[in-house]
């Protein structure tokens, strides 16, 4: 049987409850970068379109009444956003300055690998995985 031919991940959507507080944590917060900004009157909807060290690769949504989604990291679906980063003790110390509530830095037992999450303005897991 053929396979499918997938090249890499392009994106991840994330559909968020306070556009202003969302993109504010996205972009001020880990400093994503702003490809482009869409306000779509006839959905009422914004479309921020983000970039992770020039990379386009988070589009995050607005929507009017979107339900709450369960986040926890046990729950079925989508787990957790993970970035890699080159020293996690470093960025955990500077989100904390940023008021953001880290967990303790941990140590991945098959890789050796430091990590940590913490939540975005709506709860999302975000892991902080060192390199």
């Amino acid at each position: 049987m053929k396979r499918v031919k997938l090249n890499k991940i392009h994106h991840i959507a994330i559909i968020c409850s306070d556009y202003e507080v969302s993109k504010s944590f996205y972009v001020n917060v880990l400093g994503l970068e702003i490809l482009k900004e869409t306000y779509r009157s006839e959905r009422e909807s914004y479309k921020l379109d983000l970039m992770v060290n020039g990379h386009y690769q988070i589009e995050l949504f607005s929507f009017p009444n979107s339900p709450e989604r369960a986040s926890y990291p046990e729950a079925r679906g989508l787990r957790h956003l993970a970035f890699e980063v080159e020293d996690v003790e470093e960025a955990a110390a500077e989100l904390r300055e940023k008021a953001v509530e880290v967990e303790e830095v941990r140590l991945d037992p098959i890789t050796g690998k430091k990590f940590t999450f913490f939540e975005d303005p709506d709860h999302q897991p975000i892991e902080l995985y060192e390199s």
